[in-house]
């Protein structure tokens, strides 16, 4: 085994939301910003078309509240969806007096690569696993 036989590193976890949400978005904020200055043009100019204006008033703030409520979800989810990935570990090990090292996996290990002279008898150490260190998340209760 050589060095094209390496592990592979994991691919880069989901960033977040599309950059199609974050556009309809600031679209939906764009059009409810229009439409409030619309409004505030005909309450200023014309009296007469109070409907009118009050319409594009609840236009405007309703795709305002909604492009920000979503502007903000959006935001935490991606704060949610980051993924911690596991370190990668390398257990070496002294065939002869069963000494045993558990250390980061370093580029071009591979199991049964040999690490080196044993600290205790001088015999010669060996990769014998390599493995992601992973945490288990406590289990949530249902009652």
């Amino acid at each position: 085994m050589g060095e094209d036989s390496e592990a592979k590193e994991a691919p880069e976890p989901p960033q977040g939301a599309s950059s199609y949400s974050f556009a309809i978005i600031f679209i939906t904020l764009a059009l409810s910003l229009v439409a409030l200055f619309i409004a505030i043009g005909a309450f200023i100019g014309n009296q007469h078309e109070l409907v009118y204006a009050s319409v594009f008033l609840i236009i405007g703030f309703v795709g305002l509240a909604s492009s920000t409520y979503m502007l903000v979800q959006t935001r935490g989810r991606v704060m949610r969806m980051r993924i911690e990935i596991p370190p990668v570990m390398t257990t070496v090990t002294c065939q002869k007096c069963g000494f045993k090292n558990v250390r980061t996996f370093e580029r071009g290990d591979y199991v049964f690569k040999q690490a080196g002279p044993c600290p205790k008898c001088n015999d010669t150490l060996l990769v014998s696993a390599i493995y992601r260190e992973v945490k288990e998340k406590p289990k949530k209760e249902m009652f």
